[in-house]
């Protein structure tokens, strides 16, 4: 799988990027950007207005949040176009951004961030943003955006990641009476086989994010993507020498340990601020019962054969990522929905009221079309559904998305 993604020839690496593949909520609308930016105000407020605040985009694709990001803080202009739709951030005021009363109502945390002290130099004279990507840095970008491939030391701001932990390759296990082992793939053709029993780490990982509770299998698909294999056997009814009763045969798990020290390694380059990933994942009770390994290319599902002509991506155990994180952070997280994270910080996708259609009739326009991209962007079905893990380090935050 790492080979597959970050390889000399891989998915991520080559080619024209993860934009021409598949959607994200970045590529999707400026609004996502537009409800950063505001909480990059009040993490600034929290910091103390900092000399320096740092951006860090982990697994930035080709730089379109840091792009986004750039105009709305003012760093720069608009960047070349590059050919692919959907990449360049729209000027202030167009249809897309965040600019109608349907499209942004002000939340309690914003307004409170409105009414904190002024920064006594602007954000972006002191902003400076960062992409960490293993592809090369792209032509187009504009020179304000940092490209390397490492997480930087000693952030001071806001670290981000959306999109990035479902694509930290990890090891895949099968059930069996005898207990978990290694499933191997043929990289050329797909094939897969059984191999050797997991390691220790592994198992105890297994132990206590994979949930071990005994659910029937329906045949129907689970998270939208594998189809849930039966159940073979007495195993519904097994138990294991824990008394839990024992997953299915030929159940699948996603190891998520290396998930977990990616993103306990990236929190901890973190001084003060606070880091937040993005990513569709679950949580212990709900773990899909086939797992959720797939592939994309071309805005189309295809098998996750790992030859690197397809991304091969997996959800996060969200739950097993953040106790990671705190432990590097030393401090609460809060986890929550993309629809709820979003609508705190003022996007809540309401029409526009049909009164403004006669008095304005472009206003309407633009205003329908701005509640149009929120909503995509908080359907709990589509990307509304992607989870938010904001992990504070060393500094004091209103709860934004705390429920």
């Amino acid at each position: 799988m790492s080979t597959a993604l970050y390889g000399p020839d891989g998915f991520f690496v080559s080619g024209p990027g993860p934009a021409a593949h598949f959607r994200t909520s970045v590529q999707a609308s400026s609004v996502f950007a537009s409800c950063l930016l505001r909480l990059l105000t009040s993490l600034d407020a929290a910091l103390g207005h900092p000399a320096r605040f740092d951006v860090v985009d982990i697994g930035a694709g080709r730089g379109e949040l840091l792009r986004s990001l750039s105009v709305a803080v003012g760093v720069s202009g608009e960047p070349t176009r590059s050919g692919r739709s959907g990449l360049i951030p729209p000027r202030a005021g167009s249809p897309e951004t965040l600019t109608t009363t349907a499209a942004a109502r002000t939340s309690p945390s914003a307004a409170s961030a409105g009414s904190l002290s002024t920064a006594p130099v602007p954000l972006a004279e002191r902003v400076r943003l960062v992409a960490v990507e293993k592809a090369p840095r792209p032509d187009d970008l504009p020179v304000q955006i940092e490209w390397v491939d490492e997480i930087p030391d000693g952030v001071t701001g806001l670290l981000v990641a959306t999109e990035w932990l479902d694509n930290v390759p990890l090891d895949l296990a099968v059930y069996s009476p005898g207990g978990w082992h290694y499933l191997l793939v043929d990289p050329a053709t797909g094939e897969e086989s059984t191999g050797d029993p997991v390691s220790a780490e592994d198992a105890d990982w297994l132990d206590r994010w994979w949930s071990s509770a005994v659910r029937e299998s329906t045949g129907a698909t689970t998270e939208g993507f594998r189809a849930a294999r039966p159940a073979e056997g007495s195993s519904l009814t097994a138990r294991s020498r824990s008394g839990r009763p024992e997953p299915p045969t030929g159940a699948r798990a996603e190891i998520g340990r290396t998930r977990d020290e990616a993103w306990a390694g990236a929190v901890a380059h973190l001084d003060r601020g606070l880091a937040l990933t993005v990513d569709y994942g679950h949580l212990r009770d709900d773990r899909p019962i086939d797992g959720s390994l797939t592939g994309y290319r071309g805005g189309r599902q295809v098998p996750p054969v790992p030859d690197g002509s397809c991304d091969v991506t997996a959800h996060v155990a969200m739950d097993s990522v953040a106790s990671a994180g705190e432990r590097v952070a030393r401090c609460a997280y809060t986890l929550v929905s993309q629809r709820e994270g979003l609508r705190a910080l003022g996007a809540d996708g309401g029409r526009p009221p049909l009164s403004l259609a006669s008095r304005d009739p472009a206003g309407y326009l633009r205003a329908l079309a701005a509640a149009s991209a929120v909503a995509e962007l908080t359907d709990p079905a589509g990307l509304g559904g992607h989870w938010w893990l904001l992990q504070p380090v060393g500094v004091a935050l209103d709860p934004l998305m705390a429920r």
